[in-house]
This record gives structure tokens, sequence and C-alpha cells, in this order.
């Protein structure tokens, strides 16, 4: 039996986006709801990115939030996505790391 061939682009017509379910869930990109969306999706995944590097090097929070003269809650905010990370902060934290920021 032969398998029906899909219509790629009916689907893609007719499957909503990920803009379109952002769209609905929070608002049109600008509005207030969406920024503050966005703004605690960027701090969630800055802070996986600094959880998961932290690991990788075998460094506690507080170990790390030693090294960059702060508390290990601070730390703790910024993995969790809980607080807005200061540029300076965020060099601070990747220094510590042995990272690097390349601005493209």
């Amino acid at each position: 039996m032969e398998r029906p061939k899909l219509d790629i682009e009916r689907i893609r017509r007719e499957l909503p986006t990920a803009n379109d379910y952002l769209d609905n869930k929070y608002g049109k990109q600008g509005t207030p709801e969406r920024e503050e969306f966005s703004k605690r999706a960027n701090a969630y995944y800055y802070g996986e990115l600094i959880k998961e590097k932290r690991k990788e090097k075998q460094l506690t929070q507080l170990q790390l939030a030693v090294k960059i003269g702060k508390e290990r809650a601070y730390i703790a905010k910024i993995e969790q996505g809980k607080t807005d990370l200061q540029m300076s902060n965020f060099t601070q934290i990747i220094n510590a790391l042995g990272c690097s920021l390349q601005i493209v």
C-alpha cells in the first residue's frame, strides 16, 4: 500500500506558528504583555546557560558568587530567571566561568 503524500504547503498555511501562539497568549510584538514575556524568557534562557556552565565547571552557586563578590542567593535568582541581569554582572559571571562574550 502506498503512503499518502503530505501537502507541505497546505500544512504550512494551516498550522499555527510559534509567533501565532505567542501573539494569542501574550499579545502582538511591541505590546507591554509581549515585552514582559520576552524579558522573562530571556532571563530564563541566560539563567539556564549560566547554570549549565557553572555545573560543567563543577562550581557551586556559593563558589561562583564568591568569585564575583555577590551573595549565593543572587546566583540562585539568576539561574531561576527571577532577576534582571545587568550586563556588568553578566560579564563578571561569564569571566568567572572562563567564558567570553562576543558581540556580532
